[in-house]
């Protein structure tokens, strides 16, 4: 089956001369909810623009659905949603009246019974009647989700979809997106928040320099790249490490009861069996161990860091 999303060879420049996008090729899956990475002016907005068509790309393809953005425009179009990271809703509009004007903004027959639809998946069929400026700020970012899914797109693009939305919210939304995906759409987000994408993400994007530098399933990026810490807490005290233990990569806390010891998870042997045979024999005794594996935020910064 063809991705319902093809990039190829893709750059964008603009007049000043900035590669805002640099020759990037990216396939996306129907049905499956990517993750989009990168610092500020990294190319992620660029490249969602272009994907939507709402820029002139400078050379390379996009299809989505099957559709060239550019030979065939309004035909792509029709295959996407966007919720772009400002609420923008009319507050004399009520909920109902605003999700019925974008379905039909895109030339699509009445059809109440899919808005209702809609609008009890996202919890806001009790508000439908009410006025968006009536709402909270949680609600309308659904709102403006609720229109984005009005003409029943294929692929609904998400720009920092819980910003500004409390932790309770946040996870509600998790659960929508959750749903969305379930229910065959293709969902691609891009979010500053780490644990966002390494919770709701099948793959991410890691996007810096208006250059790709991986698209990865989130748990084999998490193991290929992570790293792990070993904490060692110890009976006594330990005033500086001895000589016997100066080839480990062993960190003594300031109050020497705690060492931690790094390790690549890649690596064929982590040496953490011959560095407690070495404890030992230095008579240094642990108390307890206690693993941690890196987060995507170290594997983000890591690979940031690289091609900087």
């Amino acid at each position: 089956m063809a991705p319902i999303i093809e990039i190829k060879n893709l750059t964008k420049t603009y007049g000043s001369g900035t590669h805002a996008l640099d020759h990037v090729n990216l396939n996306i899956e129907k049905g499956e909810i990517i993750a989009l990475l990168g610092p500020n002016g990294a190319g992620k907005t660029t490249l969602i623009s272009a994907i939507c068509g709402m820029i002139k790309i400078s050379s390379g393809t996009v299809t989505v659905g099957g559709f060239d953005v550019e030979k065939e425009p309004r035909k792509a179009r029709a295959q996407i949603g966007l919720v772009p990271q400002e609420i923008a809703l009319d507050i004399f509009e009520t909920v109902w009246n605003s999700v019925r004007l974008t379905r039909g903004l895109f030339g699509r027959k009445p059809d109440d019974a899919y808005l209702e639809e809609v609008l009890k998946s996202l919890s806001l069929w009790d508000k439908k009647d009410a006025k968006n400026m009536a709402l909270s700020g949680g609600m309308k970012r659904r709102v403006m989700i609720a229109k984005a899914l009005s003409h029943q797109p294929k692929v609904l693009f998400l720009d920092e979809p819980t910003a500004g939305v409390d932790v309770a919210l946040r996870r509600d939304m998790w659960d929508v997106v959750r749903k969305l995906r379930d229910s065959g759409v293709t969902i691609i987000l891009t979010t500053h928040y780490i644990e966002e994408a390494e919770e709701m993400a099948d793959r991410i994007g890691v996007i810096n320099g208006g250059k790709i530098l991986l698209v990865e399933n989130t748990a084999t990026l998490m193991q290929s790249f992570g790293r792990k810490t070993l904490k060692l807490s110890l009976v006594e005290p330990l005033a500086e490490l001895p000589a016997s233990l100066s080839d480990y990569d062993l960190q003594r806390s300031q109050d020497g009861l705690t060492l931690t010891y790094t390790y690549d998870t890649r690596a064929e042997r982590s040496g953490i069996t011959r560095m407690i045979a070495d404890l030992a024999a230095a008579s240094i005794s642990v108390r307890d161990l206690e693993s941690h594996q890196s987060s995507l935020e170290d594997v983000f910064l890591t690979l940031v860091e690289e091609t900087a």
